[in-house]
Order: structure tokens, then sequence, then C-alpha cells
């Protein structure tokens, strides 16, 4: 569609071209009293360009509407009032008119949560034998100065210069893009493709940049006209305080991997001392967004699962990686994204060798990331891995990628996969003056040159008093490069200013104090800091996402009215099936609630509705809520189940519906399995094909 886009934007420039030259031809034979012939044809033939042009206008008009803002603002409309009028979510505090960037999930939402949440357990902790913890919300300030949040964790802003409301300043250029790209016919190919690349290169743009760009295109505010300030940075963190003095300053944590960061020598030992192995949290994580918008997409308290894998920064192979490299997906390159060109579908092996991505670990959690996020239903043909670019990464990151997925909003960021090296533990080491590091054993000892830091206790009690442990601790922390810097200030100078993190202030260190000399040591092991292998999931993002990627409409029966469905899979559905009977009828309602204790005693989450509605009408209303299954008594011993999508039904005996839907819904028998071998000819195109097959033997048994 970009290349027919590039060719209409071409040839309604060059009609443009063509109209305006042969105006001025027209004009010039008027002006000149030519012969009235001339003329004629002359305004003949600017018509017929005219004409062209028009059509060209239409063309381009319709392929934008096709892929425009509109389609994508009526399906998102259509989307968000099913969600919300189902209760899968809705906005915080309504009834006090709300409060923006806090969303409460209902029933439905909370339990297609918990079903992410559960299956994302299995998928990544089990499979990877992953140590879970669970650390507070509140965080000191010691622990984010350490890490670079207080410092660093921001996002551009810019005000309204006469009245003062905040805007962020890339979500501005990002609309002012998008709105030119979807609505200006008149805008060159040459243009168009500036603006695209203004989008696709926004993440790394450096507040100048911004800026420039803002003022270049003549953005304003989007009420009022009014022009914009510079872009300045905004700390996105909630600041609080710890106890009721309010001297200990702390924050809302913005993430949760630093709860993980500084568990690392207890998580060690627990792991028995063995690398590589990986730890995980779930957990509620707070920003606080300058212009919170698309719902669930960006908020102000939101749900993070963060695995923070610790490996051997010498050795990033992974022993699981063979299972992963064959798959084949799109990646965004940071080449890619430089020189204009599009996603590309690649081998992930094929990836990983040609040093596209930085190592084996980290290519074994993206291919990892990418079946989780398939398996959730999310369409592969709208999931891209996309590179950070050089300036958009971290200076102590080796590599990172996002798992980006397409919605109505565009490309969204639901996972960022990292290779962190050894920054986080590092930094928390030389700012708590403990030692985060581990160990491998040689099986002979090896003779070494080393670094020795001996403080003189007795100096520097006599100099510190009280303070004497943490300023020897942060003597002991140092990085050889520091030791080395301070044994030279000693030297030449007999003493040196010395931060100590743990007091908050900085010292002064004489050559009394502290012994800094090299001499050879035969070593049994080798002490180093591991590097961090980093996937973390915006739990809400994959969810919203996932919502979108799974709704659909069709026609009611009568085909008078549009009904909608979600396409959940059981693996996230909120309720796995339904029993209705089928009229109004004791005996009926007697079997209903026999089948439903059976499905409660099976731990089958489960509805039941005896309201004698049309069987039509409670089909629409469960469709609406995702149930892959209903269950419809219309006889005493058997009962008929029908699946969501398809529509086709089977019959089984009452005794045996929980085992036949818990069979389906954990995936031991696919539906397809029920139709084949139960006669029904046609087959559901929603479920996967199925892995194994059964005899009639024990579909027989089964279904009895």
């Amino acid at each position: 569609m970009a290349t027919a886009e590039e060719s209409l934007r071409k040839c309604l420039s060059e009609k443009l071209s063509a109209v305006e030259i042969q105006s001025n031809t027209v004009r010039s034979l008027k002006s000149s009293s030519a012969p009235k012939p001339d003329i004629d044809a002359a305004v003949q033939a600017l018509n017929a360009l005219k004409l062209e042009k028009s059509s060209i206008e239409k063309s381009l008009e319709s392929l934008l509407s096709a892929s425009g803002s509109n389609s994508r603002k009526a399906f998102r409309k259509s989307v968000v009032n099913t969600l919300k009028r189902r209760f899968f979510y809705n906005s915080s505090f309504q009834i006090y008119g709300g409060e923006a960037g806090f969303f409460d999930y209902g029933p439905p939402g909370s339990a297609v949560k918990y079903n992410v949440l559960s299956f994302w357990r299995q998928h990544f902790m089990l499979e990877e034998k992953m140590l879970e913890v669970d650390c507070p919300c509140v965080t000191p300030e010691v622990v984010l100065k350490a890490s670079g949040h207080v410092e660093k964790f921001t996002d551009l802003m810019v005000k309204d210069e006469k009245t003062g409301t905040c805007y962020r300043a890339d979500h501005l250029l990002k609309d002012y893009c998008n709105q030119k790209l979807q609505e200006d016919l008149t805008l060159s190919s040459e243009k168009a493709a500036e603006l695209k690349h203004v989008l696709a290169m926004l993440d790394g743009f450096s507040s100048q940049e911004l800026g420039a760009k803002i003022k270049e295109y003549g953005i304003t505010a989007p009420e009022t006209k009014n022009p914009l300030s510079d872009p300045y940075p905004f700390n996105l963190m909630f600041q609080t305080s710890i106890g009721p003095s309010g001297s200990a300053r702390g924050f809302m944590r913005p993430e949760t991997a630093q709860g993980i960061f500084v568990n690392f020598r207890d998580l060690y030992h627990y792991n028995r001392d063995k690398l590589p192995f990986a730890a995980a949290q779930i957990g509620q994580a707070f920003r606080n967004e300058i212009s919170p918008r698309q719902g669930l997409l960006r908020t102000r308290e939101f749900t993070l699962a963060e695995i923070e894998h610790f490996v051997d920064p010498e050795d990033k192979s992974h022993p699981k990686y063979a299972k992963v490299a064959d798959l084949e997906f799109f990646m965004f390159s940071r080449e890619e994204q430089m020189s204009g060109q599009s996603a590309k579908k690649i081998r992930l092996g094929e990836a990983v060798s040609k040093g596209i991505v930085n190592n084996e670990t980290l290519g074994y959690f993206i291919g990892r990331v990418y079946l989780f996020l398939t398996r959730l239903s999310i369409d592969k043909d709208r999931l891209r891995f996309r590179q950070h670019l050089a300036n958009e990464m971290a200076h102590y990151a080796a590599d990172c990628w996002d798992a980006e997925i397409e919605c109505s909003y565009g490309w969204i960021e639901c996972v960022g996969i990292a290779d962190r090296s050894a920054y986080d533990l590092l930094a928390h080491s030389e700012k708590s003056g403990v030692p985060l590091v581990a160990h491998e054993k040689f099986s002979e000892p090896k003779e070494v040159e080393k670094l020795v830091i001996t403080p003189i206790k007795k100096e520097l009690g006599l100099a510190f008093k009280g303070s004497q442990k943490m300023v020897v601790e942060a003597l002991e922390a140092m990085r050889e490069k520091e030791a080395l810097d301070m044994k030279a200030a000693l030297e030449s100078k007999g003493e040196v200013e010395f931060e100590v993190c743990t007091l908050g202030k900085t010292v002064t260190i004489n050559k009394s104090m502290v012994s800094i000399h090299t001499e050879k040591k035969k070593e049994h092991q080798r002490v180093f800091t591991p590097s961090v292998i980093e996937p973390s999931f915006g739990i809400g993002r994959i969810i919203y996402c996932l919502f979108e990627h799974t709704f659909y409409t069709r026609q009611s029966e009568a085909g008078d009215e549009q009904l909608n469905v979600f396409r959940f899979p059981s693996l996230v559905a909120p309720i796995k099936c339904t029993v209705f009977p089928l009229v109004k009828n004791q005996e009926f309602e007697e079997v209903a609630n026999l089948i439903s204790e059976s499905l409660t005693a099976a731990g089958i989450w489960h509805m039941i509705d005896i309201t004698g509605t049309s069987i039509g009408k409670r089909y629409a209303r469960t469709d609406e809520l995702g149930v892959p299954f209903a269950i419809t008594v219309d006889s005493t011993t058997s009962v008929t189940i029908r699946e969501r999508d398809c529509k086709d039904q089977v019959r089984v005996d009452v005794e045996n519906v929980a085992t036949v839907i818990r069979e389906v819904t954990e995936g031991q028998r696919t539906w397809e399995d029920l139709l084949k071998l139960s006669g029904v000819l046609t087959a559901c195109a929603s479920q996967p094909a199925a892995s194994d097959s059964v005899s009639s033997a024990e579909f027989e048994k089964i279904m009895g």
C-alpha cells in the first residue's frame, strides 16, 4: 500500500504542475487576444487535466481512508464501547468525574488479566525455573538514585506559553505527522517520505531535535493554538515520604526490576551460587504521565511482568536457543529504520548469526516472547521486533529490541527485551558498598596481578568515628579505574575528595587512610559482575492489543443487526463455557445445575443462564464476552455443545460434559477433533489444526 500511495502522490504532484502550466497558458492566450478556437482548445485541455487531477485525488483519498485514521477510530470506538459496556474495564473514580490515566478492570477484564498472567508464569517462569520475588511498591530514594531514575527517568514536555497547559512533545509531533499523511492530499511524495521518516526516528530524537521539528512544522498548542515552549525533561516518578517526619524521601516504583537487582546476592545464594539463572516479578508500577491518553496503553498505574536473566558476560549462549532459532517473523533492524525501509521477515537464527541480534540469550528471549504473544492470539502479521536506534539506547546496553504490536493507535511497544550488561548490579554495588558479584571456581589455581585496596581502619576510625564502617565499605567497593585514579591523586597531592554514597556526602581521604597497590596472587576463582538480559512486559498494553486483535462483528441469524464477538482462545477467555436450558423447564434446569456442579468440580469457570431469553440472544450475549463454548440443555440425557466462531455443534452425554469441556479448553483435544469424529464435515477456521488424532473408540468413550 505504501508503494501505491507514493505512486498516487507523484501522479497528483505532476498533474497539479500540469494544471498550473495549462492555467498560465489559458491566461496568456486570453491576455494576448488569441483566436477563440485556440483559447477554447486550451480551456478544454485545462478542464481535462482538472478532471484527471480530481480522479487521482479521489483514488488517493480512498486509499488513505481505507487505512486512515477515520476507519481506525471507528473500529476502536466499536471495540472500546463493547469493552466498557460489558465492564471489561472502565475509567476509575467515575462517580467523581474520573481521573486521567487510571482504570478499573471489571469481572471479565480481571479474568482475562489473570489468565494472561497465569500463562506468562507457565510460559516463562515454569519453563526457565525462574525465581519469583514480590517487593514493595514504595522505594527509598537512595535505590532509585543508584539506578539513575531520579536523574534520568524523564519524558520531554512542552507548555502552552500562555495557559501553562502541558503536553508531551513527541506526541504532538507524532499527531502532526499522522494528520498530514492522512488528510493532506497535496503532500508531495518527498514530503510524505520525510514525515514517515520522522515517525520512524521519533523515539530517538533529542530535546533539541524535537524542538527544531516542532518549530519547523509550526506546531502549536492543540486547543488554543498558542505558541509552545522548548521541550524540557519532566521526571515521571510519583514522590512520597517514608515515615511520619517526612524527612525520608521515597518514590512509587516506576518499574519492578530494581527489587530484583537489590536482592541479587540472596537470589544467587538461593540458586546455590550458580549462573545463569533468572528472577521474575509481577506487580504494579507507577509513572506520572504528562498527558495520559490511549486508554489502557498509557496509564499512571499499570502491571508489569519483568524478568532479569543473570548470565556470565563472557558466555551469553543459551542451552535452549536451538528450540527457537528456526522461528521466522518480522524484525525491524536499526539499519532498516535509518534507511527508511520496512520491517522484514527473517529467521531468528540468521539474525543472531549475522550479529543483528547481539547474542544467543537475547535471541532466545526474543523467540520466546514471539511464541508467548502469538499463543495469546496476537496476529503474527501485526507483530514486529524493532531494534533501538543508537541514540535511543542506554549507553550501557549491548542491544535492545521492542516487541511492537499494531493496533488502531499504530505500532505500540508492549515488551522490551534488552541486554543491560552489568550496569544495574555495578550501580547498586557502588552505591550500597555491598559487592553484587558471582564466582567461577577454577579447577587449578591461576596466578594473576590483582589490585589490592586496604583501608587503614585505625586512621579512618580516628577521622570518621561512627561513620568509619560506611567509608571502609565504600573504599572496598571502588572499581579498578576509580581506585587507580585515587592512588595517583594521593601520590601527587597527598589527599583526595571521595564521595561516600551511603553517607550522602563527600569526605577527604589522605594517603595514611588507605593502601592501594598491585600484587601477584594465586586465585582459586574468578569474581565478576553478571550481565543481565531483561524482558519487560506491559501487561495492560498486551491485553488491549489482544482485545483489538480478537474482536470482530458478524450478522445476526435474522440479518437485521451486527453482533460483536471476541475470538478469545480458551487460554485467556474469561469464561470457558456457558450452560443454557433451551426453555424454562424444571427438568432442564435441574440438568443444567448438575452440569454446573460438575464443571465447578473440574475447576472450569462458567456461567449458567436460566432466564428463558431466546437461545439466539443468549448466544450473542456470551459471544460478546468471548466465551468459547455454549452448552444447551435440550434433553435430560444429552446436551448440545456449540463453538463460538464457527457455530458448529456436537452432542455429548450429560455425565461426560465436564470431561469434554476440560479437554478442549486445556488443549488435550481440539474442537476440530470433536467435529471430525462426530461426523460434522465443516471445520472451524479459528481453531488450530489437530496436533494429534483420537480414535472413534476413544471419542465414543469421551462422548458416551
